[in-house]
C-alpha cells in the first residue's frame, strides 16, 4: 500500500512532468473512480488550465489547477502516479489522465480500484474532512505533536502510529521500520512510553521516512535501496534482523501482518 514516502516520490513525478503545464484534455475511464464531479464537468473546467501547484499531506496527493480546483489523489493499496510519452498507449488500470498542450500525458493508475481522485476546493478542505492528523514530516509536527497525539492512549503504539487522525502518511509497514529502528516493540502501550522512549521514536520517524523518500525507496518498490540496517529488505517469511540476525517475529495485530524483532524490540514485561 502506498505510504508517505511513495505519494512524496508521486509528487516528485507530477512536478517534474506535470507542474506549470497546461490542460488539453482530461480523460476519464473510470468515473467511479472520480468524486465530486462528472467526468464532463471535470474536462471543462481544468481544459485550458494549468497545473500551478502541487502538495502532499500524508498519503494524499493535491493537484491545483489555476482558478478551476485541487485534486485530490487517493492511491488506495496500489495506486500510482505515471507519465506516459505522448506516442505511448495509455497504461492498464488508468483511471484518470490528463494530456497537457506540449503532448505530455500524466495518468492515475489504481489497478484494484481502491483509491479515488476528489475534486475540492483546496487541500486545507479535504484534510479538515478527513479529519487527518498532522504530517509526519511537517516541520510542525515535533517531539511536543507526538506527545500528544500518544497521550492517554491504550492501545499499541502500532496502532496509534497508524491512525491518520493522530499521525498522516505511516502505514503498516513503515510503522514497523520506524518500531525496529526505535528498538520499541509494536504492542508496547502508546500511553507508556516515557520520554526518553517518545525521543527515540520521534527521531525513527523523521529519520526513516526522509531517508526512504531520499533514496527513492517506496513500501513495497524499491526497497533494496534503502541503507544497511534497515529492517523492510528482511520483511518476509524467513528474514533476518539487520542488527542481531535473529530470525523476524511475524504476528497478526488489527488484521495487519507485522514484523519485528524479537531480540531488539522485546515484549514490554521481558
Amino acid at each position: 500500500m502506498p505510504e508517505l514516502p511513495d505519494v512524496e516520490i508521486f509528487k516528485h513525478v507530477l512536478d517534474q512532468h506535470a507542474r506549470g503545464r497546461v490542460v488539453a484534455r482530461v480523460s476519464v475511464p473510470d468515473p467511479g473512480s472520480l468524486e465530486g464531479a462528472t467526468a464532463a464537468t471535470l474536462q471543462r473546467r481544468l481544459k485550458g488550465r494549468r497545473l500551478s501547484s502541487s502538495s502532499r499531506h500524508g498519503k494524499v496527493l493535491f493537484a491545483g489547477f489555476e482558478e478551476a480546483a485541487t485534486l485530490a489523489m487517493h492511491f488506495g493499496t496500489n495506486g500510482s502516479l505515471q507519465n506516459v510519452a505522448s506516442d505511448a498507449k495509455e497504461p492498464p488500470s488508468t483511471r484518470l489522465s490528463f494530456e497537457f498542450t506540449d503532448g505530455n500525458r500524466l495518468a492515475y493508475l489504481n489497478p484494484r480500484r481502491i483509491g479515488h481522485v476528489h475534486v475540492t476546493k483546496d487541500a486545507a478542505a479535504t484534510i479538515g474532512e478527513e479529519r487527518l492528523g498532522p504530517d509526519a514530516l511537517d516541520h510542525g509536527f515535533d517531539e511536543d505533536a507526538l506527545a500528544v497525539a500518544l497521550a492517554n492512549r491504550r492501545q499499541a503504539i502500532k496502532a496509534v502510529l497508524m491512525d491518520q487522525a493522530r499521525i498522516a502518511g505511516i502505514g503498516n509497514i513503515y510503522a514497523d521500520e520506524i518500531l525496529f529502528q526505535a528498538r520499541l516493540h509494536p504492542g508496547a502501550v502508546a500511553a507508556s512510553l516515557e520520554p526518553a522512549t517518545r525521543h527515540r521514536l520521534f527521531g525513527a520517524i523523521k529519520h526513516v521516512l526522509q531517508t526512504a523518500i531520499d533514496r527513492g525507496a517506496g513500501a513495497e518498490n524499491f526497497t533494496d535501496r534503502l541503507p544497511d540496517g534497515f529492517l523492510l529488505p528482511e520483511r518476509h517469511a524467513g528474514g533476518h534482523c539487520p542488527r542481531c540476525g535473529s530470525e523476524l517475529a511475524i504476528d497478526k495485530r488489527g488484521g495487519r501482518t507485522s514484523y519485528h524483532c524479537p531480540k531488539c524490540q522485546p515484549e514490554p514485561g521481558d
